[in-house]
């Protein structure tokens, strides 16, 4: 069982930067893909980015390429998202999860474990 808690989230301007982080309990966290997902109000949970259980690899939507930045310490059990030049339609609960696919993958069923998600709100 892993649990999941995310931090971070909050209401910035057009152009601003976050910085998201997912601490995760149990002592097998390295096992695990981790990735972020993002749900805007009335429309369906999207793949943001995926980063393998060692870091080695990672993998982002088209979206977000050269905005954000997924990245992992395993020492610390936590996974972070860096979010640079926000736009308005990054708006949305972002939620990290982990995968036993040990790989960075972008599918919603491939992921085991949520958390409770972190409101993201960009300002234009």
């Amino acid at each position: 069982q892993v649990q999941l808690v995310e931090s971070g989230g909050g209401l910035v301007q057009a152009g601003g930067l976050l910085r998201l982080s997912c601490a995760a309990s149990g002592r097998t966290f390295r096992r695990y893909a981790m990735g972020w997902f993002r749900q805007a109000p009335g429309k369906e949970r999207e793949f943001v980015a995926a980063i393998s259980w060692s870091g080695g690899s990672t993998f982002s939507a088209d979206s977000v390429k050269g905005r954000f930045t997924i990245s992992r310490d395993n020492a610390k059990n936590t996974v972070y998202l860096q979010m640079n030049s926000l736009k308005p339609e990054d708006t949305a609960v972002y939620y990290c999860a982990a995968s036993r696919v040990a790989i960075a993958t972008p599918h919603v069923y491939d992921y085991d474990y949520w958390g409770q998600g972190t409101q993201v709100t960009v300002s234009s």
